[in-house]
């Protein structure tokens, strides 16, 4: 089982990006979370095999059809989730 943390920069929001997101995840069977954050980008929490994730990695690089995805920043990420929901925006600065 492979989790990753996500952040996708670009044209992310307004452009239903977190609902196109949280069907595919669906689709594919992984699970995690997504959200809008207050600097302009979209953060996501996925979970699953190493296909699967693969898979979802290759489709957040491009995003939905309105999407103008400019970089993934990928890292490790840790936890165990039961379906996939799309969050709530954050509202605090994630740089601190």
């Amino acid at each position: 089982m492979k989790t990753l943390h996500l952040v996708i920069h670009g044209r992310v929001q307004g452009v239903w990006f977190r609902e196109s997101m949280r069907l595919k995840a669906e689709q594919l069977g992984i699970t995690g979370w997504v959200r809008n954050r207050a600097d302009g980008s979209v953060e996501a929490v996925i979970q699953g095999d190493d296909e699967t994730v693969s898979s979802l990695l290759d489709w957040a690089r491009v995003g939905p059809p309105q999407a103008s995805v400019t970089r993934l920043d990928v890292a490790a990420a840790s936890g165990e989730y039961l379906s996939f929901e799309k969050r709530t925006t954050s509202v605090t600065d994630p740089t601190g």
